[in-house]
């Protein structure tokens, strides 16, 4: 039933965001292309209907505030999404400063942002340019922490600097410069330690020693050791509030059939645990390629199934005192959307529910209408809370970041 209630509430979609929208006719090229090596293209059937699932682009530009979908994004009663701010090419991962400085990073664009408060409007300020994909951040005690495709950095007082911040330096260097599945979502877990993924560097094959794997690192960058493994490519975790055990979404392979494999939302209750990539995917499909020889049972299945190719990225537990008390320590997991299924899903923003025990007791959307009519009006990315209890999206299709609260009053709008 939570799988029929996660399809249902994809609805639609588009695509897999670059960065150049081509015209409208390059959308379905008459002359299939030939798959690069490693590219999203590699392993695709010879098919018609598989060679119309090609990624697609957004717009060229962060659109316009006026033109923003929220009025056509729905939410349950009470709640409201605004625009917290616009013009942040390709927004994606979103951290929150000790001053409330909102930082966001970039898969596509060389540039990390700073959203400030300043005379009651958001200003975006550029903390940091000339990197490549600064997709992953965080926080802690003054510092950001930059990754990139292959290296972690940091600007210590960032926020003592927001005007003329110093150039971030290196900690750790030791990531592949692979770019499938290269760029990188990092946290700081209940450790102390920054926790960085190695996805595996293709659609589906055996990974080296180095990859499919989530990875834990001093602050100053030492002591590196491997947390999970089996994970094909991870864009978000988080920490359990009370058992701190650490969650994460892992995307699965690509072009097994529409509907197979789901996506992941995985648990890790120890260290060293595998979590089936490439070998099984969604706890109980064998792989075609790899999964000979192997059984389902060898690896941790999932805790719940996230929908076939629906991408989920950002998830964070939701501590904050502004919702409904059912929403209290639950999961806030936002599904980037599918690019390689006729009918698309995801797109929207879920609310994983759990048990005492840990595991997922049910999933009910919390935003939905990203896309209408197969298409994506919005790439939702990731997901922040604010002190106010309030939450941030990020949108890398339209660069923008926006803003949900919840009011009981009459007048709280339902969309």
């Amino acid at each position: 039933m939570m799988m029929n209630a996660l399809i249902a509430a994809g609805g639609a979609a588009l695509a897999f965001l670059l960065t150049v929208a081509p015209p409208a006719a390059a959308q379905t090229p008459t002359v299939p292309l030939a798959p690069a090596p490693r590219s999203p293209l590699d392993g695709r059937p010879e098919t018609a209907g598989a060679m119309r699932l090609t990624p697609l682009f957004g717009p060229p530009l962060p659109t316009p505030p006026d033109k923003l979908p929220v009025d056509q994004l729905k939410l349950p009663k009470g709640f409201r999404i605004e625009v917290f701010a616009s013009g942040i090419a390709n927004a994606r991962t979103l951290r929150v400063g000790d001053k409330g400085t909102v930082f966001v990073g970039s898969r596509h664009s060389d540039k990390v942002y700073g959203i400030v408060n300043r005379g009651g409007r958001n200003e975006v300020k550029v903390i940091a340019s000339g990197l490549y994909r600064p997709n992953g951040l965080a926080f802690k005690d003054g510092t950001l922490y930059i990754a990139e495709l292959s290296q972690i950095s940091k600007i210590e007082h960032v926020e003592d600097n927001l005007d003329h911040p110093p150039k971030p330096t290196v900690i750790y260097d030791q990531l592949p410069r692979d770019e499938a599945n290269g760029w990188k979502f990092i946290a700081i877990g209940p450790d102390n330690k920054l926790y960085v993924p190695v996805g595996m560097p293709c659609n589906n094959c055996i990974p080296p020693e180095t990859h499919g794997q989530i990875r834990r690192i001093n602050l100053d960058g030492s002591g590196a050791e491997v947390v999970a493994l089996g994970v094909r490519n991870t864009g978000g975790f988080d920490w359990h509030p009370v058992t701190k055990e650490l969650y994460f979404t892992d995307n699965g392979r690509d072009w097994l059939s529409e509907d197979l494999p789901q996506d992941e939302l995985n648990r890790v209750t120890r260290s060293g645990q595998h979590f089936g990539a490439p070998y099984c995917y969604q706890g109980d499909v064998l792989d075609s390629d790899f999964g000979w020889g192997h059984s389902c049972s060898e690896f941790v299945p999932p805790i719940a199934k996230l929908g076939p190719h629906a991408a989920p990225l950002g998830m964070r537990f939701y501590t904050g005192n502004m919702f409904p008390s059912d929403y209290r320590n639950a999961i806030l997991v936002v599904r980037h959307g599918s690019w390689n299924r006729t009918i698309k899903i995801g797109g929207d923003v879920m609310v994983m529910r759990l048990n005492k025990d840990g595991t997922v007791k049910s999933a009910e959307p919390l935003i939905t209408g990203f896309i209408a009519d197969n298409i994506f009006l919005g790439r939702p990315v990731d997901i922040q809370p604010l002190k106010d209890g309030s939450v941030l999206i990020s949108d890398d299709w339209n660069g923008a970041v926006y803003r949900v609260s919840w009011s009981n009053a009459p007048e709280a709008r339902r969309r």
